[in-house]
């Protein structure tokens, strides 16, 4: 592992990365990490109902709404980088060269932890379909025999994102990240998103209601921190540690 500090958030659409893990973007590259998120698609057909209401929408207009917010967002978040694979949405596909895109910027990204959606999502399957390739691809990535002569992956955390409907996900975090530092920031990037303003208030009550569970699992009141606003995450693989 180099002492450059990076984190690969794969979202399925355009707007997923800044309701779910905007703080902990934000907050990682406040500590002096480079966050690269990858867009798999621009939600442009499911993700964007507000903006097909407007007289004259077209595929490619809505697109290019959904582009111009995510890029917005992520700068208001200072990620590092913001890329956009166009593979579609509703249904949301990869093919094998696809997939190998996705494996590289692994690779290139050498991420200290990844993060992508819960495993499950009967709502909305582009969700779940999503992490299942990012574990595909991270495996791709590790493998000697893909492009040998490059870096293989070493072997990053997955962090899941809280899902929309969250009780009917089978999520369960296990991790509490504190973002009240960076709250202005992922609201400012939240407020980018207009073709989906109604979930500006609930994600923000999100953050508040995760923010009492930091509270509660840091102490209490018998000493918790005080924190305002937090994201919940529950994490893929076992963590390797020298004492507990």
């Amino acid at each position: 592992m180099t002492d450059r500090k990076t984190v690969l958030v794969v979202s399925a659409h355009a707007a997923d990365f800044v309701w779910r893990a905007g703080g902990a973007i934000a907050l990682h590259q406040q500590l002096g990490y480079e966050v690269t998120i990858v867009c798999l698609s621009y939600g442009e057909r499911g993700e964007s109902a507000k903006l097909w209401k407007e007289p004259g929408a077209t595929l490619e207009k809505v697109k290019a709404s959904r582009c111009n917010e995510a890029k917005a967002a992520a700068q208001a978040l200072g990620a590092h980088d913001i890329q956009f694979f166009d593979l579609g949405d509703y249904p949301l596909e990869m093919d094998r060269q696809a997939k190998f895109q996705l494996a590289d910027l692994m690779r290139a990204v050498q991420p200290r932890f990844l993060m992508s959606h819960s495993l499950y999502d009967p709502y909305n399957t582009d969700h779940a379909y999503a992490t299942q390739v990012t574990m595909e691809c991270r495996m791709i990535a590790q493998a000697w025999g893909h492009n040998p002569g490059e870096q293989v992956l070493g072997a990053p955390q997955l962090y899941l994102f809280e899902p929309h409907q969250t009780e009917q996900m089978q999520w369960k975090p296990d991790v509490f990240l504190d973002i009240t530092s960076v709250w202005d920031r992922k609201r400012a990037a939240i407020e980018c998103m207009a073709g989906q303003q109604h979930l500006w208030d609930y994600y923000t009550n999100l953050a508040q209601n995760r923010g009492n569970h930091f509270r509660r699992n840091s102490g209490g009141q018998a000493g918790g921190r005080s924190a305002r606003y937090a994201e919940g995450f529950q994490s893929v693989y076992p963590r390797t540690v020298d004492e507990l």
